[in-house]
């Protein structure tokens, strides 16, 4: 795009947990010119934004609907519990579904796991959001499984949280509009997936260049005759023979042993 086409600005939305600043960084130095501007939207709603046309790409969790959104996994997240500190959890490396049969766990409303039934004993009442359930958590109702970037976006001092095994994962992507597949969509695409500036993405390749050409091309001209003397047939004479005699002559008589 050029000219009155180009866009003023690049709008990136991002769901909580997702921390985007690299690329960011990354599209400021290529694109200075285009600033780019970051969207926060709940996960349950980053689908919606991106169809209204509030953002032009987003980082989105799966799953999301495809029939009109593109989308590429980048990554994978753990799956960890919140604790508070002086929970048993908090004494070993790692818990499985099974250790929490037990305990209350909360499930809040935006629950970005897809659980065919939740681990532990649900409790009376279900937070609004992650953030709510966190406090929740840190008054002592109940215990929190959330991606790991979550519990880190909302730590705190008196709280940790451990590994969860045999439970479902929340995976990142990039999503956009099929419809509106722009230039600087593709040019984010290629900074996600690590393209550096001169990328020859779109550029056809060099054909490869026949080895005489390649030899003509570097030496200035045909290649050299053997030194010493003429060719006759394709074949070198009148230079030195192995032993640093000189060609062209005839062999002298083998001397007689006395």
């Amino acid at each position: 795009m050029t000219g009155s086409e180009t866009p003023s600005s690049f709008r990136l939305a991002y769901v909580p947990g997702v921390t985007p600043t690299k690329w960011v960084r990354i599209w400021n130095e290529r694109l200075p010119g285009i600033p780019l501007t970051l969207v926060g939207v709940p996960a349950a709603g980053a689908a919606a934004l991106l169809r209204g046309g509030d953002a032009d790409a987003g980082f989105v969790r799966l799953p999301v609907d495809r029939t009109d959104l593109s989308a590429i996994p980048l990554y994978t997240e753990t799956t960890v519990v919140v604790v508070p500190k002086d929970h048993l959890v908090a004494a070993v490396d790692e818990v499985t579904a099974a250790d929490l049969a037990d305990e209350i766990v909360l499930h809040p409303l935006d629950d970005t796991l897809e659980w065919e039934r939740p681990p532990g004993l649900p409790a009376l009442e279900r937070p609004a959001t992650t953030e709510d359930a966190v406090e929740l958590v840190a008054a002592g109702v109940g215990l929190l499984v959330v991606p790991q970037s979550l519990a880190r976006l909302y730590h705190r001092k008196d709280l940790t949280y451990r590994p969860l095994a045999d439970v479902p994962e929340s995976r990142i992507a990039l999503a956009w509009p099929q419809e509106r597949t722009t230039e600087l969509v593709e040019e984010f695409i290629g900074i996600v997936r690590g393209r550096t500036v001169n990328s020859t993405r779109g550029r056809p390749p060099t054909p490869p260049q026949p080895k005489a050409e390649r030899s003509a091309r570097k030496g200035g001209g045909a290649p050299r005759k053997p030194a010493g003397g003429k060719t006759v047939g394709g074949k070198a004479v009148g230079g030195k023979n192995p032993r640093g005699a000189t060609g062209g002559g005839k062999r002298g008589k083998p001397r007689r042993r006395p």
